[in-house]
């Protein structure tokens, strides 16, 4: 069966692991989820991911989630754009998640970023997720 939604899977598999206190999560490897990982990783958000062959054959990605203080870093993580709805922006309408506490994933023409990166760039793109 095919997913709609990869991004949005992986998304809800760190949610759900964060939620049931788990160490760490499998998802499904792609040049995609790595740059996403690669971003929440750089910021702070969860500790790391290493690439692993999953029980099938298939490559996979093992994410070490982050804790502070027995509670989960990812307070709130939500996908924003969608298959059926996208959403862009240009890089001065980009939003502030929190007042700058949290962080927009954006994808742009020079890779995928953090919101932050992409103001001191100067370019905008598709917002695929918020964090916080």
């Amino acid at each position: 069966m095919s997913m709609t939604d990869p991004i949005a899977d992986m998304i809800t598999r760190i949610r759900n692991g964060q939620r049931a206190n788990k160490n760490s999560v499998s998802t499904p490897a792609s040049r995609m989820r790595a740059a996403i990982l690669e971003v929440l990783k750089s910021e702070g958000y969860i500790r790391g991911y290493a690439k692993s062959e999953s029980d099938s054959g298939k490559p996979s990605f093992e994410v070490e989630l982050k804790y502070s203080e027995g509670k989960p870093v990812i307070v709130e993580i939500q996908r924003i754009s969608r298959p059926g709805r996208r959403v862009y922006s240009g890089v001065g309408d980009l939003p502030r998640i929190y007042n700058g506490l949290g962080i927009s994933i954006i994808s742009t023409p020079r890779g995928v970023m953090s919101d932050i990166e992409a103001r001191k760039q100067n370019v905008g793109g598709e917002i695929l997720c918020r964090v916080f």
